[in-house]
């Protein structure tokens, strides 16, 4: 497993930590966001989703990753 900590601008509420947190999830990764620091700290398996993949999951949500 490899984990990484991501900056993430734009999240500033409770639906923001949960639609993170489950974009990551569906990709098959595990996402612990802190919200007051602006950081999502990620675990995911290379062999089965890429940094990349994750990041654009939560772009895709409406986040900034920075």
């Amino acid at each position: 497993m490899s984990n990484a900590t991501l900056n993430v601008e734009g999240m500033s509420c409770g639906h923001c930590v949960n639609s993170v947190e489950k974009a990551v999830g569906n990709l098959g990764a595990t996402a612990n966001v802190d919200l007051a620091a602006k950081k999502v700290s990620v675990e995911y398996d290379e062999n089965k989703v890429s940094l990349g993949a994750i990041k654009e999951a939560i772009v895709d949500q409406g986040y900034d990753v920075v």
